[in-house]
């Protein structure tokens, strides 16, 4: 086997992805041929200024959003091509999705919410998933949580328990949206560390950030700017490009 042959796939491949959106008077284009390829175990970060095309990419990624052209192929599977069922399938099994607002449903206590992906994808022992379930909550400190309901929690907590459901089915993938956002400092830099402590277990993360401090602590940094990755650097961004893709 040649070593062209046995070089390792990645794990994310997107080509010659376009989005268009015709649904105003004149169609936008929101992405613009996007090439872009991620290996196993990155942490990706996407920064540039509000309308530059970063939530549209990562809505690729995860299948929320399916380009106008172009392909989208995550851990091999073909994302572009998948039907509606197929893909929540997919999405259930292959990537934890983390929301700027949590996105915890306001009736279900917190291990509920944590075991939603578990009964959707049918993962786990229906028996087992309640003990799945509260050793996630252990990893974030919050099992003391676990049958409240959401709104009797903290930004910070419902948070971290959006992470522990992200994590429900053990995907490979994390993507999250601007997933500190709305929290404080002192609370986005808590959410940040436990994003680092799942890359050093071997999670492959693409976050959207806006805050410039974190942006520095990706292992890889893209910058997207009017529907193209204009910046692909590795480790950090330098302060000359932080300031140029502002809050």
């Amino acid at each position: 086997m040649s070593e062209l042959e046995s070089a390792p796939q990645p794990l994310m491949r997107l080509t010659d992805v376009v989005k268009t959106y015709d649904s105003g008077e004149v169609p936008f284009t929101a992405l613009k041929g996007i090439n872009l390829e991620v290996n196993a175990g990155e942490f990706v970060g996407l920064i540039g200024k509000s309308g530059s095309g970063k939530t549209t990419l990562i809505n690729m990624i995860t299948g929320i959003d399916r380009p106008s052209s172009g392909q989208v192929v995550i851990g091999g599977a073909p994302v572009h091509e998948l039907n509606e069922n197929r893909l929540a399938i997919w999405r259930g099994k292959t990537i934890g999705v983390v929301f700027q607002f949590f996105q915890l449903l306001p009736t279900l206590t917190v291990i509920e919410n944590v075991m939603l992906p578990m009964d959707f994808c049918n993962v786990h022992r229906v028996e087992d998933r309640p003990e799945v379930a509260m050793e996630l909550l252990r990893q974030i400190d919050m099992t003391d949580q676990a049958h409240k309901l959401p709104s009797a929690l903290s930004g910070g907590q419902q948070q971290r328990v959006a992470i522990a459901r992200a994590l429900a089915n053990d995907p490979p993938i994390i993507a999250a949206d601007e997933p500190t956002g709305n929290l404080d400092s002192k609370t986005a830099d808590a959410v940040f560390s436990a994003f680092e402590e799942l890359v050093a277990a071997g999670k492959t993360i693409v976050m959207v950030t806006h805050d410039n401090d974190l942006a520095k602590r990706v292992t890889r940094a893209l910058h997207v700017a009017d529907g193209e990755i204009v910046e692909d650097r590795k480790r950090w961004l330098d302060d000359e490009l932080i300031e140029e893709q502002g809050a």
